[in-house]
């Protein structure tokens, strides 16, 4: 039992954060071998924080999908709803990222208005 949608997030964050701890994209490339299509594969290759949802928001719908079609007898059934929680907060995660990233990019921009306010540059 692996949980790809997670696997797949993490190489995608480390895409988009420029991170290269070898290690680390060793063990999820290998978590993921033989799953990488679909949104699995989108997650783990995107290069943007909204490549990253709108890949998860697909792999949600397949992950819901599985869940569905899956018999509340079978053994692995609830690992699959667990699995939809840790990837429900993983997006609910990605999502503070995005809204933060998003405030600092506010934030930027109101420093520099203010700094052209107390120097204005004649141009």
């Amino acid at each position: 039992m692996s949980c790809h949608e997670i696997e797949a997030l993490r190489l995608g964050l480390m895409n988009v954060l420029g991170t290269t701890d070898r290690s680390v994209r060793e063990h999820a490339e290998k978590e993921l071998e033989g799953h990488m299509e679909g949104p699995i594969e989108g997650l783990a290759t995107a290069d943007s924080l909204s490549a990253l949802q709108r890949h998860l928001d697909a792999a949600l719908v397949d992950l819901e999908a599985e869940i569905a079609a899956a018999d509340e007898d079978d053994p692995e059934y609830d690992y699959l709803r667990g699995r939809l929680v840790a990837v429900r907060d993983a997006e609910r995660s990605l999502d503070r990222l995005t809204t933060h990233g998003e405030g600092l990019l506010s934030d930027l921009g109101t420093a520099h208005d203010a700094l052209h306010d107390a120097f204005p540059v004649d141009e």
